[in-house]
């Protein structure tokens, strides 16, 4: 595979504390990649190596095949979730200091802006001093800053942090246009449902160690375990729900005796829902009959609780 970013066996320890515990990572080109894990587990730590704030005791990094170099910098885009603008400096004065600091010239920094400002609607702010923004009207400025330069891997903490509703879908959906203009993007949160839409692949950090890996959909797949909610429309009622208690590892029974709408969730021990589906089927119409896949939010509870707890 073609990745961007490649961790082997990285440890970092701080005194007694052991930040990282050899942690490997592949993360493909051109995906949305989430680093996911309880707060104090190692994930801020794995981000500051690869800006190179820091360095691992151990370990290797590889950036787009080579071993990380600090030229690599100019290459890579960091939100944190920690903001650092300066207060008392105009906006627009800011921005383009900090995209001159990213190599870009003034002429061509101020047409970028310009573009951005114009993009997500903040033409106004270019004046106005950083103390005077709201914590999502200055989430928006250091959005800007860390895209500005187009680098190849993109990290965002938190990027949602301060925003509203519809200005968290604005930068989302801007996420998603920068991957399908070609970056790659680390994005490091804990909002599942942000998660879920993103992210094509994950990495659970817990206690200092990767615990789990890989292509979210192939993940909640092999967390299945063959329970199916069931919507019955039934001829024989009362009789036909003993039946089924009876039979079947049933919960969550539901039944409207106006429309005699039944409806249940089913665990089958082996798995084969065939001779489910032709009981039913002989017992009743079926209007529902739908394997249940855990979320991202479920199989990252069960880890961390399965693994010792949070922290």
């Amino acid at each position: 595979m073609n990745n961007i970013l490649v961790t082997k066996g990285v440890t970092k320890q701080y005194g007694e504390h052991l930040a990282l515990n050899k942690v490997s990572l592949e993360i493909p080109k051109n995906s949305i990649y989430g680093l996911l894990g309880p707060n104090g587990a190692g994930k801020t730590t794995l981000i500051r190596i690869i800006n190179q704030i820091t360095f691992p005791d151990s370990g290797e990094v590889y950036f787009d095949g080579e071993p990380l170099k600090a030229e690599h910098i100019s290459s890579i885009g960091y939100l944190p979730e920690e903001r650092g603008l300066y207060k008392k400096m105009k906006v627009g004065e800011q921005a383009l200091y900090l995209a001159q600091l990213k190599g870009l010239s003034k002429s061509d920094a101020k047409s970028r802006l310009k573009y951005w400002f114009e993009r997500l609607e903040i033409g106004d702010w270019w004046n106005k001093k950083v103390q005077e923004l709201s914590k999502g009207m200055a989430q928006k400025v250091q959005f800007i800053v860390t895209v500005l330069h187009e680098p190849k891997l993109l990290i965002f903490d938190e990027p949602f942090s301060g925003f509203d509703p519809i200005n968290a879908n604005i930068i989302k959906d801007e996420i998603l246009t920068l991957k399908e203009k070609g970056a790659s993007i680390i994005f490091s949160t804990h909002r599942m449902e942000s998660v879920e839409e993103l992210c094509e692949y994950i990495a659970l950090i817990h206690q200092s160690e990767k615990i789990l890996d890989g292509k979210l959909s192939d993940i909640k797949k092999a967390y299945k375990n063959n329970t199916f909610q069931i919507g019955l429309e039934l001829v024989q009622d009362e009789v036909f729900i003993e039946e089924i208690s009876s039979k079947f590892d049933v919960s969550f029974l539901k039944y409207n005796k106006d429309d005699k709408q039944l409806d249940f969730k089913v665990h089958l021990p082996s798995g084969d829902s065939k001779e489910m589906l032709a009981y039913l089927s002989s017992k009743a119409n079926i209007n529902r009959f739908v394997e249940i896949i855990p979320s991202a939010n479920e199989i990252f509870i069960k880890n961390v609780q399965d693994k010792g707890g949070h922290e």
